[in-house]
Order: C-alpha cells, then structure tokens, then sequence
C-alpha cells in the first residue's frame, strides 16, 4: 500500500508541476509560483521517500521492525498531503487561509524524518547485536 500511495504522490507532483508551469504561471505573481514550486518540490521528494519504503516493505523487513519504517511512510504521506496540497489549494482557488496549514504538514514530514531515522537506528542495532 505504501508504494502504490507514494506513486500517486509521484504521479501528482509532475501533473500539479505541469498544471503550474502551463496553466498557472501566467496567471499568478512571482511569488505564488515559487510557492507552487517549493510544494511541487516536497511532493517529489517525499513521493521517492515513500516509493523507498514501500520497496522496503516488499522486501520482507521483519514486521515488528518494519513498523517504525510504516509509521514513517504514513507521517511523510500525511505531511506531503498537508505540505503540498495546502499550497496547490491555496494559491490555484485564491484561498490564502489553506496556508496555515502548511506547516503542520511541514512539521509532520520532519516527524517522519525522525521515524525514519529511528527505523535506521534499531535496524543497525539489531544487526550488530546478532
């Protein structure tokens, strides 16, 4: 499930990229556009984090150990979808309030920064252990 979420998040970083760059520029200032962009941008990334979670998923991970790595693809999701659809919504229906919530998804990706780097943690652990 992981994987499939994080390719639609792929998938709509490059239409919303596209819609932005051919339908929006013209018809924004400056400094929506670089807002649309810096969203567009957060959208890749956390899309090709999550693509890697859910290969590691696949790979059969121990469930009890991939559940921090789970929990980690969830919050970059969560924060992509609060992050980047805050802004795509906020600047292409002129909606200036959906801005302020921009940064909840901001703080939960760099929760699931953290959870991911725990997941790393206890993984090396555990191996060194054996």
């Amino acid at each position: 499930m992981i994987l499939c979420l994080g390719a639609l998040l792929g998938f709509i970083s490059v239409a919303f990229g596209a819609y932005a760059e051919h339908a929006l520029r013209e018809t924004i200032t400056e400094e929506h556009f670089r807002f649309l962009m810096t969203a567009v941008r957060y959208n890749q990334v956390h899309a090709v984090a999550v693509i890697a979670l859910g290969l590691v998923e696949l790979a059969n991970v121990q469930p009890t150990r991939f559940a921090l790595a789970r929990w980690s693809g969830m919050l970059f999701i969560l924060g992509t979808v609060l992050f980047s659809f805050s802004i795509y919504a906020s600047v292409t229906f002129k909606l200036p309030a959906l801005v302020n919530i921009t940064p909840v998804g901001g703080v939960t990706i760099m929760g699931g920064w953290l959870m991911l780097a725990l997941f790393g943690y206890r993984t090396m652990s555990t191996k060194h252990v054996h």
